[in-house]
């Protein structure tokens, strides 16, 4: 039994742990039930299949009583519980609270096993004369995913991480305070010292991350799906009946993976500074390989259905994209690639039940197919090379390869751990990928557009080859003046992806057209197509032509050891107020507001017209940092969309976090952070020069208020409206001169985003004056930050190609649903 600490909440944890145990007792209960159910011949008798259901559903509404569980706990920020201590902290907006429930690893698995556990509701209902060995299938992945969850001891080794274990059982308190908690009263009390939890992961606080986890956790729980059949066809010898029932499947998960991807994509564009939309990260790679090989395996799916040929193509690509999905799970948990990926998981203790579920899921299919080898309808019957499903099945076969590349190389680390290697992974891994992965998105997008030429079976060759001549010279001569216009023409490898291309989109845009005139079965397909191609010459041209604008001539930043992280050529240091020229625009840092834990800047771009002198484009980019005590400087940028490209900025140093403060500070402050005071005479009307703007003196105020001026009667008090005028933005402030009885007093102002500081010293009626002092701080006590910003031209063929192809998948999805319904 549980001894309660003082302040301890312990009934919702017990609660939460007794709804994993029975999820995991569930799974397993359905697993066994549904197996025997399969087994059972006679048709009359369900009773193993209404167990298994009954199961299954419990499993289901177990996994949403964890998830109800904890969510309640991290809302109300019980700091007993190690996952709320870990991931939350009273800061935190509740849509950042809800980013903070699956920031964890326990919380990813649960959002895993919830998607898998509501597919399988689904497929309950849906899956007809498959239910049993498809849901087989599914709950024995449920028994996995919910025993990495149990975090229980048994035989000396621990079974899953739980995400109710108690702060004090996970950690050593002793350890984290040794003066505080040394005292055996302040050990039981010890939730009186820990009064807030850590909070969220700085990367993480984005609005992509509220919704890009659970899209890409539901894009990795359909994956199951067309698993699932293709074992079950094994398992029951039903050899070609799984590929209409699973073709919706597989296209969802295709669909729902690649828009978790592109969320993902959006989150590194937006959010970190990563310095894009995709940086080849390992913890990327893991989700992209998996989505390309479904893909594959849709086409060649394709292809069996109209011809017969490529079945084992077909099921082993479908097999390998689930334990792809387990691989990059392995991947991105066991702790392996904490060193390579910003984003991976660190290990939990996991490492071995990790290995476990991909050892186990993939020695299932390599016994059946064993097993079934000899009675498999495998064709020796060779494919016309002028037929579409032989250019599919190369298409698939490119596809495969180029994934190979990309697991060889994010698998460094795996490799280095199992053989005891030293391999270093790629330094410059952009660079890396992208040469490698180029030539075969060339290959791809040529065979996307040359099979739309082509029919099933036989393809009439005078037909074939005066379509393909047209559409090749058209594509030649677009791509001339593509080339010429995005300025990628001195790279032969961005010329031939651009010429590739462009004749994928002129080819399926061909298609496209003979869809709208009656054959709608090709839209979806040719949508997909489409938004594919754009999104690589996006990605291309974004990538190719990508440049520092915010170009430094003196190659010098000074901030200490700034080169080692930085390129001080490619970065601008501004103070504040102080405009510089960077290209084209004027920037000026103006502001900064700290709203802990961030410190937002406001850097304002002007263009301003050399001939007249009019300012053409006036904008404010707010980029914003915190310090984080473990990741350092933590960046996230902003963006100026136009049309044709992106100016994306991001800062790269500044001085720490400050507090939050006014243009004005009522307070008075130490005069020995300025310079000597320029005084001066000024009357109504009067203008002032300085480094930080032309001051204009108003008319006087004779009733001006402020916080700590108390007049009593016969006191005088008297304000000097003053304006600041920095590149056409005012400023206002009013230095207040006071007298009491015989004494005199000023209240200075202060405008700190200026350096300034001002105080009404004196009033001289003889000369209709007042005495002024401007005192204003040297360059470098300043406020400055360094920023980079980088143009990247026609970004948004990237963002529209990517929306295009999700399209193509929807479209896809009702059509072969559709022909479910009609058979």
């Amino acid at each position: 039994m549980d001894i309660q600490f003082t302040g301890e909440t312990l009934l919702p944890g017990k609660v939460g742990q007794f709804f994993i145990v029975l999820a995991f007792a569930a799974s397993v209960l359905s697993t066994i039930s549904y197996f025997f159910a399969t087994r059972n011949k006679d048709l009359a008798d369900r009773s193993w299949q209404r167990l298994g259901r009954i199961s299954f559903f419990v499993n289901w509404a177990s996994v949403i009583g964890i998830g109800v569980t904890l969510f309640y706990l991290i809302l109300n920020h019980y700091n007993e519980y190690y996952y709320v201590y870990s991931h939350s902290s009273k800061a935190l907006p509740v849509y950042y609270i809800v980013s903070a429930f699956w920031e964890g690893q326990e919380g990813s698995f649960w959002l895993w096993a919830f998607w898998q556990s509501l597919l399988g509701a689904i497929l309950i209902w849906k899956a007809k004369t498959w239910e049993n060995g498809v849901l087989t299938v599914v709950s024995f992945s449920q028994v996995f995913l919910t025993s990495m969850l149990l975090g229980v001891q048994i035989f000396g080794e621990r079974i899953g991480s739980s995400p109710f274990i108690l702060l004090r059982e996970a950690v050593n308190l002793k350890e984290m305070a040794p003066v505080v908690f040394a005292d055996p009263e302040n050990f039981k009390n010890y939730l009186k010292f820990i009064t807030d939890g850590r909070g969220l992961n700085p990367l993480l606080q984005n609005y992509w991350m509220v919704i890009h986890p659970p899209t890409l956790f539901l894009g990795f729980a359909s994956m199951v799906v067309p698993f699932a059949y293709v074992i079950a066809a094994l398992w029951q010898k039903r050899y070609k009946e799984w590929v209409k029932p699973v073709m919706p499947w597989a296209l969802f998960a295709v669909m729902v993976l690649g828009t978790g991807i592109i969320m993902g994509s959006f989150w590194a564009y937006e959010a970190l500074n990563f310095g894009g939309f995709w940086a080849w990260d390992p913890v990327e790679n893991a989700s992209l390989i998996p989505w390309l090989t479904l893909i594959g395996a849709v086409h060649v799916i394709i292809a069996f259905k109209n011809t017969g040929h490529a079945f084992f193509t077909a099921i082993v690509l479908v097999l390998i994209s689930f334990i792809l999905v387990l691989y990059a799970s392995f991947l991105t948990r066991s702790g392996i690639l904490g060193e390579t990926s910003v984003h991976a998981f660190t290990d939990l203790g996991m490492f071995g039940h990790l290995i476990l579920y991909n050892v186990v899921f993939l020695v299932i299919p390599i016994v059946l197919i064993v097993l079934r080898w000899k009675e498999l309808p495998i064709t020796n019957k060779d494919e016309e090379t002028y037929s579409r499903e032989f250019w599919m099945f190369i298409g698939a076969l490119v596809v495969t390869v180029a994934c190979i590349q990309v697991i060889f190389s994010t698998s460094v680390p795996v490799f280095n751990k199992a053989f005891g290697t030293n391999f270093a992974p790629p330094i410059d891994a952009i660079k890396y990928y992208n040469q490698w992965q180029a030539p075969f998105a060339i290959l791809i997008t040529m065979i996307s557009g040359f099979s739309q030429f082509l029919k099933y079976k036989r393809t009439d060759l005078r037909k074939f080859y005066s379509s393909l001549i047209a559409t090749l010279i058209v594509s030649v001569i677009i791509t001339a003046v593509f080339v010429y216009v995005t300025d990628v023409y001195n790279n032969l490898i961005y010329i031939l992806l651009s010429f590739s291309c462009m004749f994928a989109i002129l080819s399926n845009a061909r298609i496209l057209s003979q869809g709208f005139g009656g054959k709608s079965k090709l839209i979806g397909a040719a949508v997909a197509h489409i938004g594919f191609a754009l999104l690589l010459v996006g990605a291309l041209v974004a990538a190719a032509t990508s440049k520092a604008v915010s170009l430094n001539a003196t190659n010098f930043i000074p901030v200490k050891d700034f080169e080692k992280v930085e390129k001080p050529g490619e970065n601008m240091v501004l103070y504040k107020n102080e405009p510089k020229k960077m290209g084209r625009f004027t920037v000026t840092y103006t502001s900064d507001t700290t709203i802990a834990p961030n410190t937002f800047y406001k850097l304002n771009f002007k263009v301003i017209d050399e001939k007249t002198g009019k300012v053409k484009e006036d904008f404010d980019l707010n980029p914003h940092v915190q310090t984080n005590p473990k990741m350092g400087l933590i960046a996230s940028p902003d963006t100026k969309h136009y049309l044709t490209y992106d100016i994306y900025t991001h800062i790269t140093s500044a001085p720490e976090a400050k507090e939050a403060h006014d243009i004005e500070s009522e307070a008075q402050s130490d005069e020995q952070n300025y310079k000597k005071p320029r005084i001066v005479n000024v009357s109504t009307g009067d203008t002032l020069h300085t480094s930080s703007g032309i001051i204009t003196v108003k008319d006087l105020n004779f009733k001006p208020t402020a916080k700590s001026l108390a007049l009593a009667e016969g006191d005088l008090a008297v304000g000097l409206p003053l304006e600041i005028d920095l590149n056409g933005k005012i400023y206002k402030t009013e230095p207040i001169f006071l007298v009491k009885g015989n004494n005199t007093f000023d209240f200075a102002r202060n405008i700190n985003d200026l350096g300034l500081r001002v105080r009404f010293t004196k009033i001289l009626p003889d000369q209709k004056k007042v005495e002024l002092q401007v005192f204003e701080k040297p360059q470098q006590s300043k406020d400055w930050v360094v920023f980079k910003s980088i143009e990247f031209p026609y970004i948004n063929l990237y963002w529209v190609g990517l929306i295009v192809m999700v399209i193509g998948f929807l479209i896809s999805i009702f059509r072969r649903q559709k022909e479910i319904r009609s058979v």
